[in-house]
C-alpha cells in the first residue's frame, strides 16, 4: 500500500511538473535550481473573518488561523463582544500581537440605530482598527459618515445577496456611497454576489475605487440557496477573479469566510487557502 502511493504521488509529481513546464516554465526553473522568482504574488494579503471560526475561542480561532498560514483577521463579536470594555478589548488586542496575527478590522456589524453606530466607532477606536465591516441602515448613512469623519476609521459595507432588503449586492451599497467621503467603502463578498447572479470579477473592477476589503468564498450554485463550499469546488471562476484583483493591484485584504461545516472548518479552511496560494502562484 505504503509503494502504491509513493508511485501515485511521483506520477502526479511528474505531471504537475510536465504542465508547469508548459505553461509556467519560470516556476518550474525556480524549483528546480533554488532561484527567486517573481511569479508569486507576494504582495497579496490573505487573511480570516472570524466568523469561519465562530464555534471556537477567540486563542482557538488565532491558532487555527495560524495553522492555515495566515496572519490576518476580522473578528466577529463572538470573538470580541461589541459591549467588551476598554480592558478585554485591549487584552484581545495584545493577545493577537503575541501571536503575531494583525488584527486589522471588526465585523459584519449591525447598525440599526445611532447607539449601534456609536458603539461601533468606540469599539473600533479602543481596539485600534483601521475599518468596520458593517451593514447600517440607509437612514443611518448622514450619521455613519459624521462618525468615519471624525473617527478617522473606514466603514467597508457588505453585501449579503439575495433576501437581503438593505445591501444586497455591492452595487447597491456603492450608489449610497460613492458621493461620500472616500472612507466609506465596500467588503465585497463574492459569493453573495455570486449567489445573486453577477459576476465577482466585474463588480469588484465596477466599483474598485471604494473596494476596502474582499470576503473569499465559493459557492455551490449562483441560486439563491446556493451555499458555501470548499474553494475550487464550486462555481465561482478563482483563477479569472484572482488574476482581476491582481491586475487592479489590490491593497486590501482577501478575507477566507469558509461558512461550512462550523465545528470542523480547518480542513476546509486548508483546502481552500491552498487552492488560492496555488493560482496566485501562478500570476
Amino acid at each position: 500500500m505504503k509503494a502504491n502511493r509513493r508511485n501515485f504521488l511521483k506520477r502526479t509529481s511528474a505531471g504537475v511538473l510536465g504542465v508547469g513546464a508548459l505553461t509556467f516554465p519560470g516556476l518550474v526553473h525556480a524549483a528546480a535550481t533554488g532561484e527567486k522568482t517573481n511569479v508569486l504574488k507576494s504582495d497579496m494579503k490573505l487573511g480570516v473573518a472570524s466568523y469561519t471560526l465562530r464555534e471556537f475561542t477567540r486563542e482557538k480561532a488565532l491558532d487555527m488561523t495560524l495553522r492555515c498560514g495566515l496572519k490576518r483577521i476580522t473578528f466577529k463579536s463572538m470573538h470580541l463582544p461589541l459591549d467588551s470594555g476598554a480592558h478585554t478589548i485591549k487584552s484581545a488586542v495584545a493577545e493577537c500581537k503575541e501571536k503575531g496575527v494583525d488584527f486589522y478590522g471588526a465585523g459584519v456589524i449591525y447598525m440599526k440605530s445611532k447607539e449601534e453606530v456609536d458603539q461601533a466607532f468606540e469599539y473600533a477606536k479602543m481596539a485600534e482598527l483601521d475599518m468596520i465591516v458593517g451593514v447600517p441602515t440607509h437612514d443611518l448613512l448622514d450619521y455613519v459618515e459624521e462618525k468615519v469623519k471624525a473617527y478617522d476609521i473606514k466603514l467597508a459595507i457588505h453585501n449579503h445577496g439575495p433576501g437581503d432588503k438593505i445591501f444586497p449586492s455591492a452595487e447597491s451599497a456603492y450608489v449610497k456611497i460613492k458621493d461620500r467621503d472616500r472612507r466609506m467603502g465596500l467588503c465585497v463578498d463574492i459569493g453573495h454576489t455570486q449567489r445573486i447572479k453577477r459576476d465577482p470579477s466585474q463588480d469588484v473592477t465596477e466599483f474598485f475605487d471604494r473596494v476596502f476589503d474582499i470576503h473569499l468564498k465559493d459557492v455551490t450554485a449562483a441560486e439563491h440557496d446556493g451555499k458555501t463550499c470548499i474553494i475550487g469546488r464550486g462555481v465561482i471562476d478563482f483563477p479569472a477573479f484572482l488574476k482581476t484583483v491582481s491586475k487592479l493591484d489590490y491593497k486590501g485584504t482577501l478575507a477566507l469566510e469558509y461558512e461550512a461545516e462550523g465545528d470542523d472548518p480547518l480542513p476546509g479552511m486548508m483546502e481552500s487557502i491552498g487552492y488560492v496560494k496555488g493560482i496566485l502562484a501562478t500570476l
